[in-house]
């Protein structure tokens, strides 16, 4: 990863409000959040005990996702926008260990992400990862910062995981979409997944959460995440439950419910 200075660092970050990152990671068993963020995970967990399942299985989908892109498919080039606080098994460490010469760009733009990425999101010698400091609603200015590093005339994995619900407006969500993949080439790939609505405790959950003061994250209709890959193939076992896309044998994707609150796929550019 490129090198910055202190005086390219992001402000402070806000201790005062939950983060949706910080408390992604919480739910996931991490350390890297604050008093306010735990309140705020245990609030929604209360009302919504399931929100643990999918966390965890949106860590799996995007793993499995990405073995496939890295293995069967042989893509060695990835582009992970929404990134959130390192954990284990990130991006770059799943498709380096199927193979090492791959390539990966992380983008997101929260000061903590920022912070922990630039110590831990290291490389393979034969490899390489970096991290672009950027807001989604520009995916003119994240591909132009990602081609710094990827070569965007060779096909590209881009990963959009939990992140598009940030985004109000359906239009614009499909039109970042939309724009990030069609300045990728053919052959190029999209893993996504994103949350719908499965009662009303998740709402009740969701709509609590919103009034902590936390940037609110949208509740989508299964027909709207099954628009963001409108235009491309969308490969075997379609949009689906995450926990139901190329399961794992083993414990890790058999949460309480068989079907979590998210949806998600993988899809090609044919044209």
């Amino acid at each position: 990863m490129e090198e910055r200075s202190a005086d390219d660092l992001p402000q402070e970050f806000d201790t005062s409000v939950p983060h949706s990152a910080r408390v992604w990671n919480y739910w996931l068993g991490g350390k890297d959040n604050y008093p306010v963020d735990r309140e705020a995970a245990e609030e929604y967990k209360r009302i919504f005990p399931g929100i643990v399942d999918v966390a965890r299985a949106a860590r799996y989908f995007l793993a499995r996702s990405v073995r496939y892109l890295a293995g069967e498919v042989g893509i060695r080039q990835f582009l992970d926008v929404g990134t959130g606080l390192p954990t284990v098994d990130n991006t770059h460490e799943i498709a380096q260990r199927v193979a090492p010469e791959c390539r990966i760009v992380y983008v997101d733009n929260d000061p903590l992400v920022l912070a922990h990425a630039r110590v831990l999101l290291t490389s393979t010698p034969e490899g390489a990862t970096d991290y672009v400091d950027a807001d989604m609603h520009y995916p003119e200015k994240i591909i132009e910062k990602a081609s710094r590093t990827l070569d965007l005339t060779r096909p590209v994995g881009l990963t959009l995981i939990g992140v598009l619900g940030h985004v109000q407006e359906y239009d614009e969500a499909r039109s970042i979409v939309n724009r990030l993949m069609g300045a990728l080439p053919v052959g190029s790939h999209l893993s996504l997944a994103d949350s719908i609505a499965v009662g009303e405790a998740h709402i009740k959950a969701h709509d609590r959460y919103k009034e902590t003061g936390a940037v609110p994250y949208l509740l989508r209709s299964p027909e709207e995440i099954r628009g963001f890959f409108d235009g491309l193939e969308v490969v075997e076992p379609g949009i689906v439950p995450i926990t139901r896309w190329r399961p794992d044998p083993g414990p890790f994707d058999a949460p309480a419910s068989p079907d979590v609150s998210t949806l998600g796929g993988v899809a090609r550019k044919t044209h």
